[in-house]
């Protein structure tokens, strides 16, 4: 199946979320379906990763998107499990610091940015300011409506600096967030993971799709595609990350650097 081009969003497309199914599994009918294809693009992923760190020439930048309870740590940490942890950085972006405030939106953003040879993973991402700051007020609409040029900039610049940028919204439903969020307070395991925020959260539903619906539509671009993942069934979501990080990789026909001098002449 070509994830690439399902649930990529085209450059000037206007997203509709409901027009996506969270529920979509590609015609798979359960997880035991997905075991082979997953467990083959892990061990392909980490053959990738030791290519691009060798090859020191670009950097693979990932952003994950998505509400609470969406499922972001999980792909972390399933579709990531295979990395070198000396090539890959995960940055979980939370509320701004005062030292953060007093810079540009963007300044936390590009300092985490992945060196050449490495794998950056966003965990939420410079989008909260065209989310979160969008949907509780935080800044004027002008102010917010002026950040999507900045960002389609910025990724530009990023790109043109041979980082390659792969967005990913994990699209879940209302019923299963609800459905997670619950297991969550009947697991005392899990019980840390929610706060009275993330339930507050639920009741501006309606403005976050509005909020997502533009980010996706005005920021998908060549150099920075979003792709819309279903979400609802977690199995799915993490064959499909996959499986379009390694074409990313896989297509960018990477090569092993020559040797620095002769080997011919080593005596051993």
């Amino acid at each position: 199946m070509n994830y690439h081009k399902q649930f990529r969003v085209k450059p000037g497309a206007r997203v509709r979320l409901k027009e996506y199914d969270p529920d979509d599994a590609g015609g798979l009918r359960d997880k035991s379906e997905a075991e082979k294809p997953m467990q083959k693009n892990l061990e392909r992923l980490s053959e990738l990763q030791y290519l691009l760190y060798a090859e020191g020439r670009r950097a693979l930048l990932i952003v994950l998107q998505a509400v609470d309870a969406g499922g972001k740590d999980g792909t972390i940490r399933h579709v990531m499990s295979g990395l070198n942890p000396q090539g890959c950085r995960v940055t979980s972006f939370k509320a701004p610091s005062a030292t953060e405030l007093a810079h540009d939106f963007l300044w936390r953003i590009h300092a985490a940015a992945p060196a050449k040879g490495e794998i950056g993973i966003f965990n939420r991402s410079h989008y909260e300011d065209v989310l979160v700051a969008r949907v509780h007020g935080l800044v004027s609409e002008k102010v917010w409506r002026g950040r999507y040029e900045q960002i389609n900039r910025f990724e530009e610049t990023l790109s043109k600096n041979h980082i390659r940028i792969l967005k990913f919204f994990l699209h879940i439903s209302k019923a299963e967030q609800r459905k997670r969020l619950e297991e969550r307070l009947k697991d005392p395991s899990k019980e840390w993971k929610i706060s009275r925020a993330d339930l507050a959260e639920r009741t501006r539903w309606g403005a976050y799709v509005e909020a997502y619906e533009e980010a996706l539509s005005r920021c998908s671009t060549e150099d920075a595609p979003w792709y819309v993942i279903p979400a609802n069934r977690k199995w799915y979501r993490n064959l499909a990350v996959s499986e379009i990080i390694v074409d990313t990789l896989h297509a960018a026909n990477m090569k092993y650097p020559p040797p620095t001098f002769d080997l011919s002449k080593i005596a051993l």
